[in-house]
């Protein structure tokens, strides 16, 4: 400790406040869902992203240019909005699957004096950092419902029929189970709805009803 006033120099020089971020940049790992179509959008949200222009440009991929597929990232503190845009998206465009995964990325953060000692070589500090990682995806067509983190579509007019859930709210287990036995007749009932481009049946009859009148 009492090394004279020459010895405590350089510890007092580099202290953190001399060092500022100078980037940083993150691990890129392959997106974590099998079967991904090639050319699927991924959304990569920023803590500073506007979610405005967020979703202007994701809403447009899903309606104007018929992607079926869209994926939501984001890492740290963006986790929230990363969210926050596929809550509006799936108001916005209904009748979605989903699956939310989580991990951990690494971030590398280069950090560099800003006043080194005078005659020695400029310092960086490079700094791993862990933070936690979202990616979800989006899906106008059936995902497979077994796979961990599958949310089936939320059911439109459907929600006060779901008596087996008071208050919408279940314990995650049961949901889960709830929602694993679900997505099947949805999926059956989604692709015959495609076909007869009706609600439901007696309308889709309804249309042929006049040729019997005559």
């Amino acid at each position: 400790m009492a090394a004279g006033g020459g010895g405590s120099k350089p510890v007092a020089q580099s202290r953190m406040e001399n060092f500022r971020k100078v980037r940083t940049s993150e691990e890129e790992s392959p997106l974590p869902f099998p079967d991904l179509p090639p050319g699927v959008v991924e959304m990569k949200v920023k803590e500073g992203s506007k979610i405005r222009n967020l979703m202007g440009f994701a809403m447009a991929q899903m309606e104007l240019k018929g992607s079926r597929q869209i994926v939501f990232s984001g890492c740290g503190r963006a986790v929230t909005k990363t969210i926050t845009c596929v809550e509006i998206m799936k108001r916005k465009l209904g009748g979605l699957h989903q699956v939310t995964k989580v991990r951990y990325k690494t971030l590398l953060e280069v950090w560099e004096n800003k006043d080194p000692l005078p005659g020695s070589p400029a310092q960086n500090l490079t700094v791993h950092k862990n933070v936690p990682s979202i990616c979800i995806l989006l899906s106008r067509d059936p995902l497979d419902p077994t796979q961990t983190g599958y949310q089936p579509p939320e059911p439109g007019e459907g929600l006060l029929a779901e008596e087996s859930r008071p208050g919408g709210e279940a314990p995650s287990s049961s949901a889960k189970g709830l929602k694993r036995a679900l997505p099947p007749p949805h999926e059956e009932l989604a692709s015959k709805k495609g076909q007869v481009e009706a609600p439901d049946g007696p309308q889709g009859a309804g249309g042929l009803q006049p040729h019997h009148h005559h």
